[in-house]
């Protein structure tokens, strides 16, 4: 099987952010993005948020070459939005790996390491301490 008859067949990838996991498909096509069986703006509803899933394809030049049919599970509605960001870079780059270089200069190809800090006992949150009283 040669790069042509390869590039045909749909990529798998998975991105993650926070507690948020994004399974994305992608294959050649006109450019739609499909989130849990709705479009991207009827499922994140922000602006923003479409913005940012979007960043790969900017980046890489290539906006209305793939369909992207995802599955997000867990977390938030931002934590999903750069889990998907991240499952597409990845998937954009197993599709062509020429694009891996704009991808990682534009920082979408690494995990987001940030996660919610653990509760302490002792304590009301992870920092948030009872207030002092001296009597």
């Amino acid at each position: 099987m040669d790069l042509a008859e390869t590039r045909r067949i749909p990529v798998q990838a998975t991105g993650r952010r926070k507690h948020s996991i994004a399974r994305v498909r992608l294959k050649p096509g006109r450019g739609e993005i499909i989130v849990n069986g709705k479009t991207v703006a009827e499922y994140f509803g922000r602006k923003i948020l479409d913005i940012i899933v979007r960043q790969p394809l900017v980046v890489t030049e290539s906006s209305g070459n793939f369909d992207i049919i995802a599955d997000v599970r867990g977390g938030g509605m931002t934590g999903q939005a750069g889990a998907l960001r991240h499952g597409i870079a990845r998937a954009l780059q197993e599709y062509d790996p020429e694009l891996r270089s704009p991808l990682k200069r534009a920082g979408l190809l690494t995990r987001d390491p940030r996660m919610k800090e653990r509760y302490k006992y002792g304590l009301k949150k992870a920092r948030k301490a009872p207030q002092y009283s001296k009597r």
